[in-house]
């Protein structure tokens, strides 16, 4: 089946171009040309379909608390009403039968059919207790050699991404988890500047929310946040809500580091059980009166930071496409709106709301 759309102004994710047509055949892109423009029944933005690289549940379904893949689907449902194709569905700091009723989860959700999931975020809890945040300390730990070998034996293909703190792990262990093809980002961590950009130089190349459970930047001790600015290829997320990380931080953070940057959703949801409970209070979550999460989607993302940081459209989208599918480095999620790759599309007005998604 052939789909014809023609576009005003579309951003393949390098540049933008003006009335186009866009083919698209069995889920592949099959010309992006000028030839048959109709403006008439034209769309005014076409951007690449966004990727949200930590969520942790969606319509009252908190992943960690329902590992099933009905879950997994909601977060799906949720991340494309937010202009999001891809996602990653995380869970905080949590016990062992949780992580593997995760892994299950994602592994049901996935050879079931399942679209969009790159596979299983776990964030912690092999981080520092003294960057928790929102995490439970009494799951926090070291983790040992055997402990990360079952694991990834048991999530071989479905784990991929951990975040951990770098100076609570063995550098082999970090080594192990890395040669299995899972991305390592450095996080909730209490490592100083000289251990950060150590590690950042061993090969972590991405760190988990910039300057949330992280140790800052102060004029004697630079910590991980300098040295994520004064790095040259370590990249780290970012929560565009402006209750995270003030407007203002963002638009330093971002002429420092700029494609280095990129953003998640941190996104959460109701919930009244189990380790983490969290509650919808304004524009943001909390649980007992601490910051917990997000109601942000990608496509949120991306307006504030047009309308509240001063970015330009075509850069705030690549923090929500290009720049998170450069981390993950998979097939298949480019970032880009290109001949001959998957038709992972988002459709907007002239003022960046959806009109719909278009996936492959």
């Amino acid at each position: 089946m052939q789909t014809r759309i023609s576009v005003q102004e579309l951003f393949n994710g390098n540049n933008w171009i003006s009335e186009v047509v866009v083919e698209i055949e069995n889920g592949k892109i099959t010309a992006i040309q000028k030839e048959g423009y109709d403006h008439s029944s034209s769309i005014p933005l076409m951007v690449p379909a966004l990727i949200d690289l930590q969520i942790y549940g969606a319509y009252d379904k908190l992943l960690s608390e329902f590992p099933e893949a009905a879950t997994i689907e909601k977060i799906y449902k949720y991340c494309l009403a937010g202009g999001a194709a891809f996602f990653q569905p995380t869970i905080a700091t949590q016990t062992k039968e949780i992580i593997y009723k995760s892994i299950d989860a994602v592994k049901a959700y996935k050879t079931s059919g399942g679209k969009g999931c790159i596979g299983l975020h776990i964030e912690g809890p092999w981080i520092n207790k003294a960057k928790k945040g929102a995490h439970d300390e009494l799951v926090i730990h070291a983790p040992s050699l055997v402990e990360i070998q079952e694991l990834l034996t048991y999530g071989k293909e479905y784990i991929s991404m951990i975040t951990l703190a770098p100076e609570v792990c063995d550098p082999e262990i970090i080594q192990l988890i890395q040669v299995n093809g899972i991305i390592v980002s450095a996080g909730h961590t209490n490592a100083s500047y000289e251990v950060a950009t150590k590690y950042f130089n061993d090969g972590i190349k991405v760190a988990t929310h910039l300057f949330n459970a992280m140790t800052g930047l102060q004029h004697r001790a630079p910590g991980v946040v300098g040295a994520l600015f004064n790095h040259k290829r370590a990249m780290c997320s970012l929560v565009a809500d402006g209750f995270h990380v003030d407007f203002a931080a963002i638009q330093i953070a971002k002429k420092i580091m700029g494609d280095r940057l990129f953003c998640i959703t941190d996104a959460v949801t109701n919930t009244s059980t189990g380790l983490y409970q969290h509650a919808l209070i304004g524009n943001k979550y909390e649980t007992a009166g601490t910051l917990s999460g997000s109601a942000l989607t990608q496509l949120k993302s991306i307006n504030n930071l047009v309308t509240e940081v001063g970015l330009d459209l075509g850069e705030a989208v690549r923090m929500c496409s290009l720049y998170p599918a450069n981390v993950m480095n998979k097939h298949g999620i480019t970032g880009k709106i290109e001949v001959n790759e998957n038709a992972d599309l988002l459709c907007l007005t002239a003022d960046r709301q959806l009109i719909n998604i278009v996936v492959s």
